[in-house]
């Protein structure tokens, strides 16, 4: 190879219009054209934060603004009631409709019809002032009281058990019984009950003086006096059996006191059947 003469050195060839880039101007920052871009393309700055030329795709990351130009500033979006303006002038022309309706209709005349109890629901049946008050109707009759049934009195036959009675009659205020020999005396005054005891069962029964009660007019209950009777000779009322079918005429002998008043007599076939009551007032 030949060195240049003269301290010169070789030309280097001439660069081509296409593939120059534009020049610098003094104070902007330098860009260099992007690699591969057709002539009159517009290029990118190399600097990272730089608005790129208009039309040119933003990096990556890159904040767009209004009209899509990266990092402009976002309007303000409007309300509902902005964007919906005959929306919201119809909602507020049909409110003062319904307020003005509402206050007009409170000079209407109420209905005259019975109220009813808000609380009961009962009829409000209060008289107006021109109405005449409703004349009571008639009283409601009262049904009558059936008089109490009395205890079959002297005379009539009642039943118990196995036997049939029917007291004949009644001595009050008797002081001795006996005779002159054999008697006894009474604590306050013998009552002395006869009657006719008839066996209506199918075998032999025992009557005995001692299952029957008395009660007086003060309720008091009075027992038979079993020993007194014995002075009678013809009681037939201790320890008596009557076969089926037969009858005994016997008396009942009661010691009570002298002021006390007979009323009922409970008359039994044992000592634990039920009784029937007869009356001896």
């Amino acid at each position: 190879m030949t060195a240049p003469t003269g301290g010169q050195l070789p030309q280097q060839p001439a660069q081509h219009p296409a593939q120059a880039g534009p020049a610098p101007v003094p104070g902007q920052p330098y860009s260099s054209p992007l690699q591969g871009a057709a002539p009159g393309q517009p290029v990118a700055t190399p600097y990272p934060g730089q608005a790129p030329y208009p039309g040119h795709a933003p990096y990556p990351g890159q904040p767009v603004g209004a009209g899509g130009a990266p990092g402009g500033p976002t309007p303000p979006r409007k309300n509902w009631f902005a964007r919906h303006k005959v929306l919201t002038a119809l909602g507020v022309v049909v409110l003062l409709v319904i307020i003005g309706a509402n206050l007009g209709g409170g000079g209407e005349e109420e209905p005259t019809t019975p109220s009813v109890a808000a609380d009961t629901g009962a009829l409000d049946t209060t008289p107006k002032a021109d109405e005449a008050p409703a004349e009571p109707g008639p009283a409601e009759e009262l049904p009558a009281e059936e008089p109490e049934q009395s205890a079959p009195g002297v005379g009539t036959a009642v039943r118990d058990g196995k036997f049939e009675f029917t007291v004949t009659s009644v001595e009050t205020g008797v002081a001795t019984v006996g005779d002159e020999y054999l008697n006894e005396q009474a604590q306050g005054q013998f009552v002395l009950v006869h009657m006719t005891v008839t066996n209506i069962g199918d075998a032999a029964q025992m009557f005995d003086g001692s299952s029957q009660k008395l009660v007086d007019t003060a309720g008091r209950e009075h027992s038979a006096d079993t020993s007194a009777a014995i002075y009678l000779g013809d009681a037939n009322s201790f320890l008596t059996d009557i076969n089926p079918g037969n009858s005994v005429e016997g008396t009942v002998v009661f010691d009570i006191p002298a002021d006390a008043v007979p009323a009922t007599l409970t008359l039994h076939d044992s000592f634990f059947s039920g009784g029937v009551e007869v009356s001896l007032g």
